[in-house]
């Protein structure tokens, strides 16, 4: 088993992090960061999952954005890492960590409602 996909999903991940804080200054893309990266084992494309705070309108627009920004993350990619193939980029947005912040927010809901049912 090669572990090389592994290896450029990290590398990727890093540097499109690195690009969105530095490069990237289109205004639609708020608060974004780069969850997890994807590669297929043939290293010809890349899911880039994202997390996106804010509202859904928001969400949406930065989505878009990042979408229309594909070509230049690629270029630059292909700048930053050394391959002879640089892997096409799909963005996702990856909803995990608003999902395990409300179920953090329901657990405690109901701890509560158990706590004043025995005081």
């Amino acid at each position: 088993m090669s572990f090389r996909p592994e290896r450029l999903a990290e590398a990727i991940k890093k540097d499109v992090s690195e690009l969105l804080k530095e490069e990237l200054k289109d205004p639609r893309i708020g608060f974004v960061s780069v969850t997890s990266v994807e590669v297929a084992k043939d290293l010809r494309y890349a899911n880039i999952f994202v997390s996106v705070f804010g509202e859904p309108a928001e969400r949406k627009a930065s989505l878009e954005a990042l979408q229309k920004a594909q070509g230049f993350i690629r270029g630059e990619l292909a700048k930053r890492i050394r391959l002879r193939y640089t892997p096409e980029i799909t963005f996702k947005l990856d909803e995990s960590i608003e999902r395990g912040t409300r179920l953090i927010a329901l657990m405690n809901e109901v701890k509560d409602k158990d706590t004043g049912q025995y005081d």
